[in-house]
């Protein structure tokens, strides 16, 4: 078994606690693709190889829990709408099903690497891809046949909104949790539903979540974006994993997410693209919620990629510190994964690491991540 060195770390984050852990004049061991030893490059043991940093710093590779990656089409037009004083509205995403659906699988495989590279180079290391714009069992099975090329943390999200084709609603709820289910279980990891005032009901919600998570699958879920709408209140009555966009929320919502172990997940990609107010994280920190965030990224509310730039909005609009911030883009993404191996650099760890071209992590939102990143994997 091979080892590998990396050393004259100038600032390690190992996120092994909430203010980052961070070690300085660091190094660490890598044997079999996980963290073997953390410490002080003075200490540090002898390895086969070595990784010279410069004296750069080092942190833990971004965990994006939150994306909409596998899709095709144009939504430039809902953008300009949007930037000419249009509010926002979900319906825009059937303008996107309509074109994934048309989509073949290696026209979605080609336009997802291209994103998941991007997101790769600005130093996410492990990313969330969802389903959501197919809307009917052969489109929704095969986004996520892509996705499964890309990621093991696959989410099904047939309960996106209700497509332009079907009318009856019941009838789409019985499809979602019936035959597009079955044809989607074996490929996911996650379920989802977008329970807010243009998609999913609570109800409908509660429903198809059950459905899933009696297969398998394990629960999260869209609630609260366009209002205090419930779907924040469900996921701590069923003990999601996560509810994301969590932006209009009460104190005693949160308080309820804190006492059932839910991450709320924050998504200020959508908050820019939408114009809309955003989430004051300060009332999240208070109520002790573990707290994500994520890129969001999708064509119709959030076209980005990058999580420095998430990290950079979060902290000037959102009043996260730095230090929440980036643990919030490593740490608290893992835990809306519900993954213990990801998100930090203490031993045992994968060894996902990102050396940025900078003496200190306050460079990566100071400069919106406008640095060279040296990502490992």
């Amino acid at each position: 078994m091979s080892s590998t060195l990396v050393s004259n770390i100038s600032e390690l984050v190992t996120n092994s606690d909430p203010d980052l852990g961070i070690i300085k004049d660091a190094a660490f061991v890598v044997e079999d693709g996980k963290v073997a030893w953390v410490g002080s490059a003075k200490s540090a043991p002898a390895a086969d190889s070595t990784i010279d940093a410069r004296g750069r710093v080092v942190t833990p590779g971004f965990v994006d829990s939150h994306t909409h990656a596998v899709f095709a089409g144009d939504r430039s037009a809902d953008y300009l709408a949007r930037m000419s004083g249009g509010s926002y509205s979900s319906g825009g995403i059937n303008t996107t099903v309509q074109a994934t659906r048309k989509a073949t699988s290696e026209e979605l495989r080609s336009h997802t690497r291209q994103i998941v590279e991007r997101a790769r180079r600005s130093g996410t290391t492990t990313l969330e891809i969802k389903s959501g714009y197919g809307l009917d069992v052969e489109s929704e099975k095969k986004i996520l046949t892509v996705a499964r090329e890309f990621t093991s943390e696959t989410t099904f999200l047939g309960a996106h909104i209700l497509p332009n084709d079907v009318k009856n609603r019941d009838e789409y709820v019985n499809l979602v949790k019936g035959e597009m289910l079955d044809a989607c279980v074996n490929l996911a990891k996650w379920i989802d539903v977008f329970c807010d005032s243009t998609a999913f009901t609570v109800d409908e919600a509660r429903e198809i979540l059950k459905a899933g998570i009696s297969k398998g699958l394990r629960g999260r879920i869209h609630g609260n974006q366009l209002g205090d709408t419930g779907g924040a209140e469900l996921a701590a009555e069923m003990k999601l994993a996560s509810v994301d966009h969590c932006t209009h929320v009460s104190d005693s919502t949160l308080e309820a997410l804190a006492a059932n172990d839910v991450v709320a997940t924050l998504l200020p990609g959508a908050e820019f693209f939408t114009r809309s107010l955003y989430p004051d994280a300060r009332r999240y920190f208070k109520a002790g919620i573990t707290v994500a965030l994520a890129s969001d990224c999708n064509p119709g509310s959030s076209f980005m990629t990058s999580m420095p730039v998430i990290i950079s909005m979060a902290i000037r609009d959102m009043y996260f510190t730095p230090a929440q911030a980036l643990y919030a883009a490593t740490m608290g993404g893992a835990n809306a994964l519900q993954r213990d191996d990801v998100g930090h650099l203490k031993v045992g760890a994968k060894a996902d690491y990102v050396i940025w071209d900078a003496p200190n992590y306050l460079h990566i939102p100071y400069r919106m991540g406008e640095i060279n990143a040296e990502v490992h994997s």
